[in-house]
């Protein structure tokens, strides 16, 4: 079946749905956090160039989704050169609270 042909009648999403899609997307944000903090240059330079690639180019319409979650991806690159300052390992401290904050999303 293509993309095209699949139905469009979906029901709406209740608000425990959204909730836990909302809970599922700050789980994904942090743990990505984290592997980019452990990330090597080169994987940053790989993130950092798609999120100019799916920034708006000249001639395209500009959709505030994308643009959103560009920055969105620059951002999560910013915290995780933050998170490489924290001692978040196994070597960190058991009796102290942890270093790192939640991330929450952005509007």
């Amino acid at each position: 079946m293509a993309l095209t042909d699949m139905p469009t009648d979906t029901l709406p999403l209740s608000n425990a749905e959204i909730v836990q899609l909302q809970v599922r997307v700050i789980a994904l944000e942090n743990i990505l956090a984290v592997l980019l903090a452990e990330a090597s240059d080169q994987q940053l330079e790989l993130v950092r160039g798609m999120s100019a690639y799916i920034s708006p180019r000249p001639g395209f319409t500009p959709h505030p989704l994308t643009i959103r979650a560009a920055t969105r991806m620059i951002n999560l690159i910013d915290c995780a050169g933050h998170l490489r300052k924290l001692p978040l390992g196994p070597g960190a401290s058991d009796d102290s609270p942890p270093a790192y904050t939640t991330l929450t999303p952005r509007g």
